[in-house]
């Protein structure tokens, strides 16, 4: 099989490989349409994963057919269509046994793709416990919403799970491409009162206005600090997600959360194109009253699993939100990924979010 992947740092080409073989909690997945993310930018061209040499396919947002499953398989079957989380841990681990399903076997353990094995840009990939990391797909769901579930909203939904958002709360999310996007989503579920959203482009904007943003902060228009701080009669926000930006950024969200808040980020910080980022994160020494500001500093890998999948669903068919609003441009053809990949490098203005259809 072919697959398009990182043969080295700043590098990617299209490799040959043999078809992964199935193991006997195993299931192989014939992708039907994949989506390349800002973490593979980050793992190739800005230093976000040591993979120490080895030659990985990319790619970890993917909806497809069940071509093969392994003996021990009970849930799925050959041409089940289904939804695959961009986290797919070992659900023995003792990491997740003690509710760190992300974290199992190793830091960041529950990241299989790229980071542990091959992942999902090729004819066929690997899912390992497929019963508890596979869902099936509604008939009725949208390619588009589908594949936005696997990694786009549940991470944008746990900024804001995480930020421990009451209801009528102030909240501030910094960065509003497809994860703050999801984020404001997942705010105004989890009962936000007025809600910031940072960011610029006319698209994403507008999805953010939809997604339930009250006040959109342009940070071209003066200190994002500033502005909010001026906007919550100098006290600041509740709660914050950092959803984008740098170094510098991270350290804004905590100046603009006032006493008591917290401040959850769900950016993938780089090691390189980064301000200020390198191997140290600042946290702004006055912000956080020497120590003494009582805000918490919270940060973590998305949820993933066949239960977080199914629970995203049941979001989206209720009505409660809509993710195919993410998706900006669509390619046809598994050679078209590396195109969709470069767009997401490239980040043209009215760009949101890219998919590859490949049935």
């Amino acid at each position: 099989m072919k697959g398009l992947a990182m043969t080295a740092p700043n590098k990617v080409e299209w490799i040959e490989k043999e078809k992964p073989k199935v193991g006997p909690r195993d299931a192989i997945i014939k992708p039907t349409a994949l989506a390349p993310c800002s973490s593979d930018i980050h793992t190739v061209w800005e230093g976000g994963l040591d993979l120490g040499g080895d030659i990985r396919i990319l790619g970890h947002e993917a909806i497809g057919i069940v071509d093969t499953v392994g003996s021990e398989v009970t849930d799925f079957k050959p041409g089940d269509k289904v939804i695959v989380p961009a986290i797919t841990p070992n659900w023995s681990a003792k990491a997740s046994q003690c509710g760190f399903h992300q974290h199992a076997d190793c830091l960041l353990g529950g990241y299989q793709f790229t980071f542990m094995r091959d992942g999902s840009m090729s004819e066929f990939f690997l899912v390992n416990d497929a019963d508890a990391n596979l869902a099936i797909r509604p008939d009725d769901m949208s390619d588009e919403a589908a594949l936005m579930l696997t990694d786009m909203v549940t991470t944008g939904f746990s900024g804001a799970e995480n930020a421990n958002i009451q209801i009528g709360d102030n909240v501030a999310v910094i960065g509003i491409g497809p994860v703050g996007l999801c984020a404001v989503a997942g705010a105004k579920l989890r009962g936000a009162g007025r809600l910031f959203a940072v960011g610029s482009r006319p698209d994403c904007v507008s999805v953010a206005k939809k997604y339930g943003a009250t006040d959109i902060v342009n940070y071209r228009e003066g200190d994002i600090v500033e502005q909010i701080i001026a906007e919550t009669d100098g006290i600041g926000v509740d709660a914050v997600v950092v959803a984008g930006g740098n170094a510098e950024t991270f350290a804004q969200g905590i100046q603009m959360a006032k006493p008591g808040s917290t401040i959850s980020n769900i950016n993938y910080f780089g090691t390189q194109n980064y301000k200020n980022a390198g191997d140290i994160l600042p946290i702004p020494r006055d912000a956080w009253g020497a120590g003494m500001a009582h805000k918490t500093i919270t940060g973590g890998l998305c949820p993933g699993g066949r239960v977080r999948m199914e629970q995203l669903v049941n979001v989206v068919e209720s009505g409660r939100m809509d993710p195919g609003l993410l998706i900006t441009h669509r390619f046809k053809g598994l050679d078209k990924v590396e195109d969709a990949l470069y767009l997401m490098k490239d980040k043209p203005r009215d760009l949101i979010k890219p998919m590859v259809k490949i049935d």
